[in-house]
């Protein structure tokens, strides 16, 4: 199965970013804590270089715990600020705005140099489609400022919100990029909904989420259906050739994405 969806208004939202960043302090990218890395649009860091960058971990609640705080400490190595929330709940945003702040003191202090005071901080919020960027902006601003919709492509168009007299967000259509020269991350994608269903075969895609739950978490389907099931042929084979390994770290362990 292929994997590839790039639609029009996509292109056009990309020029539209390209327009917007001059006139941006911050770049919120939003990826989603299950598929950290899969779900960052490369073209994202092109368009934010020479911007300050956080990276909110989106739908953390949903993620493994031990695996986000490794891709937490991942980004963080290459200069990104990090927060982990489940962007449905409140509870977190007083966290994103410290850290906004902290990743904007620079600007701020220019700004107080020059005697000017107050202009708030101008953040573009960016990410795949269907990663919670609407979800995120209305959580944030404790209003329904954002259309939402679980499903990729509700957010068409650009749309500044004004937080409050610290900080104004640009909310972007959420985009992916021309061409995945890696399947495996369509497939990735294709899983948490940023892909659009009709172009999928909904059933071959569901095959390959029980391989991947069974591969990585086995047990957690029998757990949520409560049914019973015996190990493959090719996972017997697996765990017997895990036994004798020399380097049994490999087998199952370490950061997954």
């Amino acid at each position: 199965m292929q994997f590839q969806w790039y639609p029009g208004h996509m292109t056009k939202a990309k020029r539209q970013m390209q327009e917007d960043i001059k006139l941006i302090d911050l770049v919120i990218e939003l990826v989603d804590a299950r598929i950290p890395l899969s779900s960052r649009n490369p073209d994202i860091d092109e368009l934010g270089k020479n911007k300050a960058r956080l990276i909110l971990m989106n739908k953390s609640d949903l993620a493994d715990e031990e695996a986000g705080k490794l891709w937490s400490a991942y980004f963080q190595k290459k200069g990104y600020y990090v927060v982990s929330l489940d962007s449905r709940n409140r509870n977190g945003m007083k966290q994103v705005t410290a850290v906004v702040m902290e990743a904007c003191k620079e600007k701020i202090e220019r700004d107080r140099k020059r005697g000017i005071m107050n202009r708030p901080v101008r953040a573009m919020v960016v990410g795949i489609p269907n990663v919670g960027k609407s979800t995120f902006i209305n959580s944030y601003a404790g209003k329904a400022c954002a259309k939402t919709g679980n499903k990729p492509g509700v957010t068409k168009g650009k749309q500044w919100i004004r937080l409050n007299k610290n900080v104004e967000l640009l909310d972007t259509p959420g985009i992916l990029w021309p061409k995945f020269e890696d399947q495996t991350v369509g497939l990735k994608l294709a899983l948490i909904g940023a892909i659009k269903d009709e172009i999928l075969n909904i059933d071959e895609l569901s095959l390959e989420l029980i391989k991947v739950l069974t591969a990585y978490y086995p047990g957690a389907l029998q757990a949520r259906y409560g049914t019973e099931s015996r190990p493959s042929t090719r996972r017997r084979r697996r765990q017997r050739s895990c036994v004798g390994s020399q380097k049994p770290s490999l087998c199952g362990k370490g950061r997954r994405d």
